[in-house]
């Protein structure tokens, strides 16, 4: 599963072992994850927002796609469609993704790479697998998470950061159990290359069978731990999660996840994700995240008068958005 690992852990940088005065935090609540159709019929695995699940401040959503191992002319992505008021931060493990924008950029994000889209103040775009994969079939792999805008960037100019997998900051847990691959955000004293409008950590970490992860957290930050893949337990009192399911932790400084000492495969896969609450209204109507009513009103009519972008013409298949 990892697209990014290193050959010898050791040699990485160490994340601190919390002191024992620092408050651990406790396992408040464990949600397993629904699955669901998106865009053209691709499934995905979602945690939040769910029944169990309404709310993750500062966080919208959180889906991972996949995995799966396509036939060919099976894979399906998203067609075009608009966002406002949040940013899409797409992270891949397997397989490549593809993706154009009413601006006319674009990109591709391959293995171990994550694109931090600033969808702000509007603009349109399409998400696809790789022409190759469609073809010929094979595995694909992604996490996509929604981070929310604070209503003073609501309508901040849009923007991408296109980070390669070798930009990723890689330590090690302090006894080389554990790799965690940064993204964004500080932990434990190292940073992540992804620049945020809202403070936020997310990082990647894979814990070797029987090895655990002990490592500091912001303390004014909120903490969640999903489960790729794998088995283990959560906090000091043990609480049992496996594949699809999140952790939301409590108050505190510090938080710590075991792996159970045989796995199906591989290590303990888990994201680690947390921010610093907003706090402030949340309305949303599909691809549009706003603090009031009447912005999603204003969004839709911004949307349907060509105001976030048109399909580029050479993205034209016969039909227009919304036809």
């Amino acid at each position: 599963m990892p697209a990014i690992t290193v050959d010898d852990i050791m040699v990485l940088p160490r994340l601190p072992r919390p002191d024992v005065t620092e408050t651990q935090r406790p396992v408040r609540q464990i949600v397993t994850a629904h699955r669901q159709r998106e865009g053209a019929g691709f499934e995905v695995t979602r945690p939040f927002p769910s029944v169990d699940l309404r709310a993750a401040d500062p966080f919208i959503l959180l889906d991972q796609m996949g995995p799966v191992a396509y036939e060919p002319y099976e894979a399906k992505g998203a067609p075009w469609h608009p966002h406002r008021g949040f940013e899409t931060v797409t992270y891949m493990l397997d397989g490549t993704m593809v993706h154009h924008d009413s601006q006319g950029g674009g990109g591709v994000i391959g293995e171990g790479d994550t694109q931090w889209m600033t969808a702000g103040s509007g603009m349109l775009h399409d998400e696809l697998p790789e022409e190759k994969l469609v073809i010929s079939g094979g595995r694909f792999h992604g996490i996509q998470l929604w981070v929310n805008l604070p209503r003073a960037q609501k309508f901040a100019t849009p923007r991408y950061q296109d980070l390669r997998g070798s930009e990723l900051t890689l330590v090690s847990s302090h006894d080389g159990g554990a790799l965690v691959r940064l993204i964004a955000g500080e932990v434990g004293g190292f940073a992540g290359p992804g620049s945020t409008y809202t403070p936020i950590a997310y990082a990647h970490a894979s814990i070797s069978p029987g090895a655990q992860l002990e490592t500091p957290w912001p303390q004014d930050f909120t903490a969640m731990a999903y489960v790729l893949s794998g088995s283990g337990t959560a906090g000091t009192d043990g609480r049992p999660i496996h594949t699809g399911q999140l952790v939301m932790f409590g108050k505190g400084e510090a938080i710590t996840l075991t792996a159970d000492t045989t796995q199906d495969f591989g290590d303990l896969e888990v994201l680690l994700l947390g921010g610093k609450p907003l706090r402030e209204p949340v309305i949303q109507y599909g691809p549009f995240v706003m603090n009031t009513r009447a912005e999603i009103i204003e969004a839709l009519e911004d949307f349907q008068a060509g105001r976030m972008g048109t399909v580029p013409a050479e993205h034209l298949t016969g039909r227009r958005l919304g036809e």
